[in-house]
């Protein structure tokens, strides 16, 4: 056999080899998106959201008191589409506030719940579920199907809006990560997962819309505070305070970039 052919032969297989290895990461991605469509009439999330309706309701906290009259943005006790046009100006902080830090607010003073106690178990466990993020799992529910509409009109919402966006790109760490290391390309993946780009508008959309999410690996309804506080960590750097301004300013820019698209939450994540 002369080297020519050898050359032809190597190249095929070579071919064949990363034809192989492409058409079996579409097949994963095709599975992972069949298994959440088998499942979709039955998210898990559901009966977090049920939970959460029913805190939402019954009266506690020192002050014996619902979240009723909660203002989430739209006057108090208003629930339907709160979220969409989350996070917001609130006059009574004088703050912008995501839906976790709002729910904090409206557990703290109309609860009279201590701040510190809502926040020593803010996301939920194997063993304990967490009130906070299962509220917040009932109010997003209430937004399914609504455009998002996250207005940059006030001075604040502005400046929160150009922290969240310098904090994507910002690097930093052992690793020198950014947000942007790993959601701002298209058409990458980290093993089985897909990276949305933030800056491509119908990733954003797609990305943003989809939670809070039921990780399916986890048993568990995760909220969009635990979604940052787990990049966070990836990107090893230190564990963000709960609510804290700075997750609330990254959480303005990433609701922004995918406004106009309906949202889809809670969504499943394997």
């Amino acid at each position: 056999m002369n080297t020519s052919n050898v050359k032809k032969i190597i190249l095929v297989l070579a071919l064949a080899t990363s034809y192989a290895a492409v058409a079996g990461e579409v097949s994963d991605s095709d599975k992972i998106a069949q298994y959440r469509e088998m499942i979709s009439d039955g998210n898990p999330a559901d009966f977090d959201e049920m939970r959460g309706e029913e805190l939402w309701k019954t009266a506690s906290g020192p002050k014996n008191a619902t979240l009723q009259q909660c203002d989430l943005g739209k006057g108090a006790g208003v629930v339907k589409g709160a979220y969409a046009e989350l996070p917001r100006y609130f006059k009574d902080t004088q703050k912008v506030q995501d839906l976790e830090s709002r729910l904090l607010t409206c557990m703290t003073t109309l609860q009279g719940i201590p701040e510190e106690e809502i926040t020593a178990r803010p996301f939920s466990s194997d063993t304990k579920q967490s009130d906070i993020s299962s509220l917040a799992t009932y109010v997003v529910g209430q937004s399914k199907n609504v455009k998002m509409n996250v207005l940059v009109k006030n001075p604040k919402e502005k400046e929160a809006y150009e922290i969240g966006k310098r904090m994507f790109s910002y690097r930093a760490g052992p690793y020198d990560f950014a947000c942007s290391t790993c959601h701002a390309t298209s058409h990458v993946r980290i093993r089985m997962q897909d990276l949305p780009n933030f800056f491509d508008k119908k990733d954003a959309q797609s990305a943003y819309t989809s939670w809070p999410a039921y990780r399916v690996s986890q048993g568990l309804t995760r909220s969009f505070q635990w979604r940052l506080n787990d990049c966070y960590r990836q990107q090893r750097f230190p564990e963000p305070k709960f609510a804290s301004e700075a997750t609330i300013a990254l959480t303005m820019f990433l609701a922004v970039s995918a406004n106009g698209a309906d949202y889809a939450g809670p969504g499943l994540k394997r």
